[in-house]
């Protein structure tokens, strides 16, 4: 009983394997590049949205004190209690 279920297995990844024969690795490659691509993009678009109102922030209080050390501090401070609301 076991060694049928091991031998439909088999069959079963070979079958899956298979499929793959017939597209060239290049195109395989090509794809999984992509795909990583647009992950680090995506993720990269919502770290910007997530930033925008520390930079806001920091950009007023900039205007303000006319200070970059405040303006950063302002700045990490939003982003952090950006962060700590995700959670």
């Amino acid at each position: 009983m076991r060694r049928i279920i091991t031998d439909i297995i088999n069959a079963i990844i070979y079958a899956v394997i298979g499929i793959f024969d017939s597209i060239p690795q290049f195109d395989i490659a090509t794809l999984i590049i992509l795909v990583i691509i647009g992950i680090i993009i995506i993720l990269l678009i919502r770290l910007i949205l997530m930033l925008i109102p520390a930079v806001l922030i920091g950009f007023v209080v900039w205007l303000l004190t006319g200070s970059l050390f405040w303006a950063g501090v302002a700045f990490f401070v939003i982003a952090a209690l950006s962060l700590l609301r995700k959670f």
